[in-house]
């Protein structure tokens, strides 16, 4: 990165779910992860059906696994933003940092 250290990188990140609540303490722990890398992260949990409003500007939607059935559809609905699910286990688990580890090694954050 040019610009010296003073160049931070910002990130949205954009979770959706069933409804947007279960996911607020998976953010959280993906904001710790992303700052552990000098990152300055936004990440928000939402119901999948606010999406329209919430998802333009994301860097990536993440999906929780309850509604990877709409994966096809928001991929399409969104084709400039990157989406994925979120590993059942990891969710489950709550595990902020190898979420985020995965997506930054996949994306090149």
């Amino acid at each position: 990165m040019e610009g010296g250290k003073d160049t931070i990188k910002k990130l949205k990140i954009t979770l959706a779910c069933a409804s947007g609540m279960s996911t607020t303490m998976l953010c959280k722990k993906i904001i710790a992860a992303a700052e552990q890398r000098g990152y300055e992260c936004e990440c928000e949990a939402y119901g999948i059906s606010t999406l329209s409003a919430v998802a333009p500007g994301s860097d990536l939607l993440l999906l929780g696994p309850q509604v990877r059935y709409r994966l096809e559809e928001i991929r399409k609905n969104y084709p400039n933003i990157p989406v994925e699910v979120i590993n059942m286990m990891d969710y489950g688990a709550m595990n902020g940092e190898k979420i985020f580890s995965e997506m930054a090694q996949k994306y090149g954050w």
